[in-house]
C-alpha cells in the first residue's frame, strides 16, 4: 500500500491511474464497471509521459509512417494520402506523415491519432512496461489529439479494457452501459451498430468533462464518445488486452480430439436440413462433450496446458525493455566482477534443469548453461539487481562468463 492508501506500492503504474486501492479496484471494478479518478485525487498531471510538444515532435521530426498515425473527422477515417507524403530525396517512402497536410486537416476539424506510442515514445514505453507488470496483461497506447469542438469518432465500444488519461485541454465524455457485455476480439461494435446508436441516445452512465490529469478506467463493451471543448484536447488511451474464460474454454475443448465418441462420423442418411433429425445427435454430442470437459477439469495436465498456453500468449504479446546494441557491446568490453546486471525489464523467462544443463526459455529460443549456474539463474530471473561477482554459487571468473553470455543472449541488461 502506498503512503496515501491509493494503491499497492508494488504496482506503481496502476496506482497512478486509479484513485482507489488497487485491491479494491481488482475486486470491484476490473472488467465490471468504470471508475473515474479526478486529477485532484490522483495528484498527477502525467507531464512526464506526454504533452502537446511531444505531439508536435512526433509529427514534425520523427518521420512516422502509417499505421503509427491516422486521422478521422466526425467518425470517418481519412484516407492516408490526405495526411502522408514522400519524405523527399533519400526518404522517398510515400506513407510518411506530412506535417503540412496534417496541419490542414487538423485545422479543418480532423482528429490526429498517434498509434503505438508504447513503441515510439520512450516515457510511454517505460510506463507501459510497468503497467504490463502491474496488470499481467499486454497493453498498447494511442494518443488522440482533437481540435476545439470536434468529435473524432462516433459512439462505439472497444473489445479491450482502456485507461483514458487526459493530457491537455478539456474533453466532454459520455459513457453508456454495454449493449453487448464483454465482447471478444471478433465481436466489434459494428456488429451491433443500431443497438449502440440507440443506447447512445439514452441518458448516460457517466457525463463528465475531463481535465488534465483525470483518468477513466473503462471495461470493454462500454459505449463511449468524446468531444473537445474550447481548445485542443490531447488524451492517451491505454488499451489492455482481454484474456477471457472463452480462451480457457477453447484450450480445454481442444482435448475433444482425444475423445473417440466426439471423433466419430455422423451417420449416413441424416437430412441436415431437418432439425428434428439432428436433435438427438446434438444431444449425444453435448453429453459426450460435457463428460470430456468434466474429466479434463479434474486432470492436472489440463490446467498445466492452459497455464502454458496463456503464459506463451502473454510472452508473445508483450515486448521487454529494448536493447541498445552499441551500448551493450561497449559494456561487454568492460564487463568485470563489479558490473551491475539485472533481468531486462518486462522479459518473461522460465528456467528448468535438464540433466547437466539449466535451460532459460524465452519467446522464440532457449538459452542453456551448465547446471552449476542454476542458483545464479534463479536469482537473476527473480529480478535481483546484482554485481556479477555476487552471482550465487559461482566463482568470479565463472560469474563473468555467465553474465557475458546472458547479456549477449538478451536476457540481462547492464545497470
Amino acid at each position: 500500500m502506498s503512503a496515501d492508501g491509493r494503491g499497492s506500492g508494488d504496482r506503481p503504474a496502476l496506482s497512478r491511474c486509479i484513485a482507489v486501492d488497487a485491491d479494491r479496484f481488482a475486486a470491484e471494478f476490473w472488467g465490471a464497471r468504470p471508475v473515474l479518478s479526478p486529477a485532484a485525487e490522483l495528484g498527477e498531471d502525467f507531464a512526464d509521459l506526454f504533452s502537446a510538444d511531444a505531439v508536435d515532435e512526433l509529427i514534425s521530426g520523427r518521420g512516422l509512417r502509417t499505421p503509427f498515425i491516422r486521422m478521422a473527422n466526425e467518425g470517418t477515417v481519412l484516407a492516408p494520402a490526405r495526411f502522408t507524403a514522400s519524405g523527399g530525396f533519400g526518404a522517398e517512402i510515400g506513407d510518411q506523415v506530412s506535417s503540412d497536410k496534417v496541419l490542414q486537416e487538423f485545422a479543418d476539424g480532423s482528429t490526429i491519432v498517434l498509434q503505438g506510442l508504447h513503441r515510439t515514445w520512450g516515457p510511454i514505453a517505460d510506463f507501459t512496461r510497468q503497467l504490463v507488470a502491474d496488470l499481467g496483461r499486454p497493453c498498447q497506447v494511442n494518443a488522440y489529439i482533437t481540435p476545439a469542438s470536434s468529435r473524432g469518432f462516433d459512439p462505439h465500444y472497444d473489445v479491450h479494457d482502456v485507461f483514458v488519461i487526459q493530457i491537455a485541454g478539456e474533453k466532454h465524455w459520455t459513457i453508456h452501459d454495454p449493449v453487448h457485455p464483454d465482447p471478444l476480439r471478433d465481436q466489434p461494435w459494428t456488429d451491433h451498430r443500431d443497438a449502440v446508436a440507440a443506447r447512445a441516445a439514452e441518458p448516460p452512465a457517466i457525463d463528465a468533462t475531463f481535465r488534465p490529469g483525470d483518468v477513466l478506467y473503462l471495461p470493454r463493451g462500454w459505449i463511449h464518445s468524446a468531444t473537445a471543448l474550447g481548445g485542443v484536447s490531447v488524451h492517451l488511451t491505454i488499451g489492455v488486452a482481454a484474456y477471457t474464460r472463452a480462451d480457457v474454454v477453447q484450450r480445454v475443448i481442444a482435448r475433444a480430439a482425444d475423445n473417440a465418441a466426439l471423433r466419430a462420423s455422423l451417420p449416413l442418411g441424416v437430412d441436415f436440413d431437418d432439425p428434428a433429425q439432428l436433435a438427438p445427435l446434438v444431444e449425444q454430442t453435448v453429453d459426450a462433450l460435457v463428460a470430456e470437459l468434466r474429466e479434463a477439469a479434474a486432470d492436472a495436465r489440463t490446467t498445466a496446458d492452459v497455464a502454458r498456453t496463456l503464459a506463451t500468449r502473454l510472452r508473445d504479446d508483450t515486448r521487454p525493455e529494448p536493447i541498445r546494441p552499441l551500448a551493450t557491446m561497449s559494456a561487454l568490453a568492460l564487463l568485470d566482477g563489479d558490473t551491475i546486471v539485472q533481468l531486462r525489464r518486462g522479459l518473461r523467462a522460465r528456467s528448468s534443469v535438464d540433466g547437466e544443463r539449466v535451460c532459460i526459455r524465452l519467446a522464440g529460443k532457449t538459452v542453456t548453461l551448465p547446471a552449476s549456474a542454476r542458483a545464479a539463474v534463479d536469482a537473476l530471473l527473480a529480478g535481483a539487481r546484482l554485481r556479477v561477482a555476487d552471482l550465487p554459487d559461482l566463482d568470479r571468473e565463472s560469474a563473468v562468463v555467465v553474465a557475458r553470455r546472458l547479456i549477449r543472449e538478451g536476457v540481462l541488461a547492464v545497470r
